[in-house]
């Protein structure tokens, strides 16, 4: 056997566990976005921008429901119905957005452990590796969901109930429609990328347990403990470390030039929680006992 029929052995097997593992990946997608609660978290997610439109729209043009510490360009928005995408992002990211990736998140591994799925998934010749990956993926994919979910109603409610024209900048300087909505296509990329190490620690917890509830209650508490600490001046020093720290930097991306410092700050900071949580998930289920 020639040396060139020797290395051509594997090549199907290699084949065919790739396509297990976009099989995997596949189902998980679709059972991850097809899930009722998955469902209902994205129409709660897609209620909160026209909820908020509403209710500027009633009160009138003076931006005053933002009042002080409201969310970032809530006055602007009655001027220009763009900037309830900006608005609204700025409502969610803090709370709604991460509680959902939480819950999905926590519920990931823990969830078919407590409904006894998770040792038939094992079957499969993909391995943990690539399920534990599955799983991650699919949990991202649904980042990019629900922040793209949040920015189409906030366009479409803007659009509805409020002029639009030139955007004005945070640098004061002023740049057309379209370019206003790639910057919002670009801020909802750069809120759904500030998710991402999120993911990977509500992906860990959920390798730690196999209740569900447990796990996804836990991630929900370790996101508002971390946003609780981060409000304290006194923890300045441990601050900058928080994975949610730098979530509102894409902020940013409305200025004239656009300043690029903390957003890139942001993204170091998650690729770095997403490491740490990442192998630190992986460790744990490839050596999980998987009983039930």
């Amino acid at each position: 056997m020639s040396q060139a029929d020797v290395t051509a052995v594997p090549a199907p097997r290699v084949r065919r566990r790739a396509l297990w593992t976009l099989g995997i990946l596949r189902s998980e997608l679709t059972t991850t976005l097809r899930r009722w609660r998955t469902l209902a978290l994205l129409g709660v997610l897609a209620a909160v921008p026209v909820l908020i439109g509403i209710a500027l729209r009633i009160e009138g043009g003076d931006g005053s429901p933002g009042g002080p510490g409201g969310p970032a360009f809530l006055s602007q928005v009655t001027d220009n119905g763009l900037f309830l995408v900006f608005a609204a992002l700025s409502a969610t990211l803090p709370v709604f957005l991460p509680m959902a990736v939480g819950v999905v998140a926590g519920d990931s591994v823990a969830g078919e452990a407590s409904g006894g799925t998770l040792r038939y998934l094992l079957v499969a010749p993909a391995g943990r590796t690539r399920l534990l990956l599955a799983k991650y993926a699919s949990v991202l994919v649904f980042c990019l969901v629900a922040t793209v979910v949040v920015a189409a109603s906030a366009l479409a409610a803007g659009l509805l109930l409020f002029p639009v024209g030139e955007v004005t900048t945070i640098s004061g300087t002023r740049i057309g429609f379209g370019e206003g909505l790639l910057r919002a296509g670009a801020i909802a990329v750069a809120v759904a990328a500030s998710l991402i190490g999120f993911a990977a620690l509500g992906l860990f917890v959920s390798t730690l347990t196999n209740s569900g509830i447990a796990a996804m209650a836990a991630t929900v508490g370790v996101l508002i403990t971390a946003q609780i600490l981060d409000t304290m001046p006194q923890l300045d020093g441990i601050r900058p470390y928080l994975f949610p720290h730098y979530w509102m930097s894409f902020t940013d991306l409305l200025r004239a030039p656009v300043y690029w410092d903390e957003t890139v700050r942001n993204l170091e900071l998650q690729a770095l929680y997403a490491a740490m949580f990442g192998s630190a998930a992986w460790a744990r289920f490839t050596t999980k006992d998987i009983s039930v």
